[in-house]
């Protein structure tokens, strides 16, 4: 069964970013104060009492404005809210009732739904006089909260799982995890726009717009899905809000929880050194890769673009040679479903065992054809190989001596298994120990 879906809605700077960090238990929204920081719904992962629901943070409903980003975050709270089993409703204790809570109010009855009102920044066991003005919005007894001192959020978490049907959020789904990584404006927002086929993640011409990282479960063919919108990576020097700091560290850690990145190149700037730094830390983290090459539409071409395109690739990053590349047009549409054919390709690598017997077969032909080095007389020896790990795969060498080791014949025997099992996509990893020595030394 999947997992049911809790939506936080209501005005700006009401708290629903301190509430859900404090639900989720670790800081995944942005906390600002200022009106408008969250502007794309965030989901994440909750549990309470064994329940396991998705949590979604979603902007603050301005419900008359006509500004460009506040619009679009009216626009995506109700996606939120169409895709919610449980709709918590978030008004200002301090505030006290406003008039655009009673506009969001009554978009909120229309829907049909479970709706909680939930009144924060009640720092004290007493609720204020004005408390009880809130009942005009006739979304039944409001639950006084303090997000901020954790005050009466087990009552909430209580009252929104009993919401759910009977065994719901009770069992784990098996996804691939994709993180869109890259620098802002290359298209990330509208990659994955394309690929669900609903305008999900805000797109405008404003640079910076997806500040916070943005998880989007979905199914295709069968296939369970959680694509991952990070923020654009910026260069250090250009860091210089907090939001933006924060912002960098969630992609990093984005990154870190997915199964395969989605290095985004703009195909009109080739690429830059912060490219280079963005896949190395996909690479280091040992993830999957694709790079996708996107607005290929506005480079001119001849009959050896691509080709010549592909060589700056290899120049470029050369640490991650193993990596398809896929060059495509989100904006004219151009092999946008091969991405996510090639992603789960590179999830099943990544995934991949090969068994010790057709791995010391491969070996045993390698150091025949290319003999190992050897040092003052004494030659490298490899007794045996096994595959220990996967996820990436991992390769636990028995061999004579560490020193005898050089990179270059690592790197050759790499090459091997490469040839002969795949791994496209993936990182591999060696471990190589002496003889004598356990396996978890």
């Amino acid at each position: 069964m999947s997992k049911p879906i809790v939506a936080v809605v209501g005005r700006p700077n009401v708290g629903k970013s301190t509430f859900f960090n404090k639900v989720v238990g670790r800081r995944v929204a942005i906390v600002e104060d200022t009106p408008g920081v969250t502007r794309d719904r965030i989901y994440a992962e909750a549990e309470w009492n064994g329940v396991h629901f998705a949590l979604i943070d979603t902007g603050g409903i301005e419900p008359d404005s006509k500004d460009i980003i506040l619009s679009q975050m009216r626009e995506q709270a109700e996606v939120a809210i169409g895709t919610a089993d449980v709709i918590l409703f978030m008004v200002d204790g301090k505030d006290g009732l406003t008039a655009a809570d009673r506009e969001v109010a009554m978009m909120l009855m229309r829907t049909g739904k479970k709706v909680i009102l939930v009144v924060n920044k009640v720092d004290k066991p007493t609720v204020p006089d004005d408390f009880y003005d809130f009942y005009e919005l006739g979304l039944g007894e409001p639950i006084p909260i303090s997000a901020a001192n954790m005050l009466n959020l087990g009552d909430l978490l209580d009252e929104i799982v009993q919401s759910f049907p009977p065994g719901a959020g009770t069992e784990e789904e098996d996804q691939i995890k994709i993180a869109v990584i890259g620098k802002p404006n290359v298209g990330k927002s509208s990659l994955i726009n394309e690929l669900l086929g609903e305008k999900r993640v805000i797109v405008s011409p404003i640079a910076g717009t997806t500040r916070d990282s943005i998880d989007t479960p979905f199914e295709q063919d069968g296939e369970k899905y959680l694509l991952i919108d990070t923020a654009g990576i910026r260069r250090k020097s250009k860091v210089n809000e907090d939001i933006e700091r924060f912002s960098v560290i969630r992609a990093v850690a984005a990154v870190e929880r997915c199964d395969v990145c989605l290095l985004m190149i703009d195909a009109a700037e080739g690429i830059t050194e912060q490219d280079k730094k963005i896949a190395g830390v996909a690479h280091e983290a040992g993830k999957g890769i694709v790079i996708v090459v996107n607005k290929w539409d506005l480079v001119e071409k001849d009959s050896n673009t691509m080709k010549h395109f592909r060589q700056e690739i290899a120049k470029e990053l050369t640490f991650m040679s193993y990596a398809p590349s896929i060059f495509i047009s989100v904006l004219e549409k151009q092999r946008i479903q091969k991405v996510l054919q090639t992603a789960k390709a590179v999830a099943e690598n990544r995934a991949m065992r090969i068994s010790t017997g057709q791995l010391n077969s491969l070996i045993t032909d390698a150091t025949m054809m290319k003999q190992p080095p050897s040092d003052k007389g004494k030659r490298l020896k490899i007794y045996y190989v096994t595959q220990v790990g996967v996820k990436p795969p991992l390769f636990s060498f028995k061999i004579n001596s560490r020193e005898l080791m050089h990179f270059s014949y690592a790197r050759y025997l790499e090459n091997k298994i490469r040839e002969g099992f795949g791994f496209e996509g993936t990182s591999i990893k060696f471990v190589f120990r002496e003889k004598g020595e356990r396996e978890d030394e």
